[in-house]
This record gives C-alpha cells, sequence and structure tokens, in this order.
C-alpha cells in the first residue's frame, strides 16, 4: 500500500492509499480521484519524505519552558479537518430537502410546518428573494464525498 500526499488545483491537501504507484496514475488519468474538501479532480502527487533523518535534534525534556507565549497557529490541514468535521456535523443534523430548499424554507418561516433545521440546493435568485422576506440562508460547498452516505 504506497500513501501519497496529493493536491488539488486549489491548493488543498489530502492524503490518498492506493496499491501502487501504477494504481495512482490509472485512477488519476480517469480522473477518479477528488479533493474531499472542494471536489476538484485536477489532482497532482506532492514530493513526500517518508523518513526525517534529523542528527543532532534534541527531544523536549519535560518541564522545559517553551519560548512562545501564545499557543501556535492551526495549521492549514488542522483547519481543513475542522471544516470537513463542521460539514459532516451539519449534514447529520439536517434534513436534505433537495430542490425543494426554497418552499421548505418559506413553509418554516411562515410557520405552514415545524421548524427543524434543513438543506438543499437553490438558485442564487431564489436565495436572493429568501433574503428579501428576510428568511435568513447560508451557503455551503459540500464536497462531492460527503455527499453520499455518511461515514
Amino acid at each position: 500500500m504506497k500513501v501519497l500526499n496529493l493536491r488539488c488545483a486549489n491548493g488543498h491537501g489530502f492524503e490518498g492509499w492506493f496499491g501502487s504507484e501504477d494504481d495512482f496514475l490509472d485512477q488519476n488519468g480517469r480522473g477518479l480521484i477528488d479533493c474531499p474538501v472542494c471536489a476538484d479532480c485536477t489532482v497532482v502527487r506532492l514530493p513526500s519524505a517518508p523518513r526525517l533523518n534529523l542528527s543532532g535534534a534534541r527531544v523536549p525534556q519535560p518541564g522545559a519552558v517553551s519560548p512562545a507565549t501564545s499557543p501556535p497557529a492551526p495549521q492549514p490541514v488542522d483547519l481543513q479537518a475542522m471544516w470537513l468535521q463542521s460539514v459532516r456535523q451539519l449534514m447529520a443534523r439536517t434534513e436534505d430537502v433537495g430542490d425543494r430548499f426554497a418552499e421548505e424554507a418559506r413553509r418554516i418561516h411562515y410557520g405552514e410546518t415545524a421548524e427543524r433545521g434543513i438543506r438543499g440546493q437553490t438558485s442564487a435568485e431564489e436565495r436572493q428573494a429568501l433574503s428579501d422576506e428576510g428568511i435568513e440562508v447560508m451557503s455551503i460547498p459540500v464536497p462531492q464525498a460527503l455527499k453520499g452516505p455518511l461515514q
């Protein structure tokens, strides 16, 4: 099994697991690999270092004081993981009403049906019309990989 570091054209980094280099090339050539964040199929392999020789590197001693006084800023990979987790939670806690989103949002807003969290698709014009009626909506891009069954 080969674990490869990959990146889409939008700069999102992720891992891919393949049986061999040929498997990666075949799947990538057929457009079967997509970014888990934005679903972009333009994926390139990044150089990876399976082992780093850090001669002279020291192991931090317990109780040693760090020169930094503030916590380190989250790294892009951490932010990406937090975003994906948030989208998973959103999908687990809302009902998918598909292309009936605007209709259902109006029914909830005007008290014609029980209030609940919904998600779905609508046009930019319909989204603006909902906003004009005082119905708050938010567009959130959902990666294609998350649109199927949640795992």
